[in-house]
């Protein structure tokens, strides 16, 4: 007889984290009603009912010099968690992304009995390919968003399901383009450009100001543009202050949230590498890849780069179908011209969105089935 589950711990690291597992949580709530959901989490989480005991700003954190400022209060979490969770142990630990937090912790619980899975395998195909021995000692499971992960995983004795990206479930295959300018009060037939500069501190502080020069300069050669720049709520009067003090024009707007309702309306959109590459692929707008961030941190993580590429499309597509334009070739004329490349360009826009749909198909899955029955599976080992 198949095991009931009745407490799962998670960990989940930053706003793609929440967004992830709070798709996922629909599906074990229904599967097992009543199950007590807690750990590290955000408001998408909680909405599924969550019990966050630290929001998951807290371990928002990229690159190794921004990691070193916030070490004691992060692995304090970590110890506290960790204490709370041998004392009174959930029936499984999943570890959604956030890897360098969570695969200690996992460990830990395993070590101690506690099943552990990780949800988003490690990008050991991009960079830093020594984790999958972590990997493999820390989880019983890892549940991969790309359908190549699995056999690469497999090739080192650990265990994994192909549980398709849930995003592609999220977003839909044709976005509304017309609804979401009427929800954020855009005119229907102006040139839309969002701005996603990320949802951590740190990416605000390295791009914020990039993107939003960028905006200007655009304004300035293009007064028909509009601008949207959707904020984490958290991170919104931070960057409110930052178009006040480079007075930035009006046509560009900090939205509190609305990261889909900005991506599903605009035509071209610049965007920090990380999860909303993929986001605005599934949206099928073209886009222009940026990231900057402390020089040190630069200089360790591109001695560890596999791949010739850093964002999912590029890398998931296995060409450089977008710009990428990182550290000091971000600057605010090279991101415009790429941006003004797409606005001018609609045939090969037409072509890259065929590409953007294919890929939507293969990461389409039944998501939140495959996640409860590899919980089911190593529930009942």
């Amino acid at each position: 007889m198949a095991a009931t589950l009745n407490s799962l711990g998670m960990v989940a690291g930053e706003a793609s984290g929440d967004l992830l597992a709070a798709l996922v949580l629909a599906g074990v709530n229904q599967r097992w009603p009543g199950v007590q959901c807690m750990g590290i989490g955000g408001p998408r989480m909680a909405e599924q009912g969550f019990q966050a005991w630290w929001p998951h700003e807290r371990l928002a954190v990229r690159g190794y010099i921004e990691v070193l400022r916030h070490y004691r209060d992060i692995v304090a979490i970590r110890n506290e968690l960790k204490a709370r969770w041998l004392a009174q142990p959930p029936q499984v630990f999943m570890g959604v992304d956030a890897p360098d937090f969570n695969l200690s912790l996992a460990k830990a619980l395993r070590e101690a009995g506690v099943p552990t899975m990780q949800m988003v395998c490690p990008s050991i195909w991009a960079w830093r390919p020594e984790r999958v021995q972590t990997l493999r000692q820390s989880v019983d499971h890892v549940l991969c968003l790309f359908p190549f992960e699995p056999e690469l995983l497999k090739q080192h004795g650990i265990g994994a399901t192909y549980m398709g990206h849930p995003l592609a479930q999220a977003i839909p295959m044709h976005p509304d383009k017309a609804a979401a300018r009427r929800r954020l009060g855009l005119p229907a037939d102006a040139r839309v450009v969002a701005l996603l500069p990320g949802s951590r501190a740190s990416e605000i502080q390295y791009l914020a100001e990039r993107f939003v020069r960028t905006a200007m300069l655009l304004a300035q050669q293009h007064p028909d543009l509009q601008f949207v720049l959707p904020a984490v709520p958290s991170l919104k009067p931070r960057l409110d202050d930052l178009l006040q003090r480079l007075k930035a024009p009006e046509q560009l707007r900090v939205l509190s949230g609305q990261s889909h309702d900005a991506l599903a309306a605009c035509d071209v959109t610049l965007v920090a590498s990380g999860t909303a590459t993929l986001e605005a692929a599934l949206f099928k707008r073209p886009m222009v890849i940026a990231y900057n961030m402390h020089w040190l941190s630069w200089q360790l993580m591109r001695r560890q780069r596999l791949q010739p590429w850093v964002g999912l499309p590029n890398i998931l597509l296995q060409d450089r179908v977008v710009p990428e334009l990182l550290q000091d070739q971000a600057t605010p004329q090279a991101m415009a011209q790429d941006l003004m490349h797409w606005l001018d360009s609609p045939q090969q826009v037409a072509d890259l969105q065929q590409r953007f749909e294919q890929l939507h198909h293969t990461l389409t899955r039944d998501t939140p089935t495959l996640v409860t029955d590899a919980i089911q599976e190593v529930l009942d080992r």
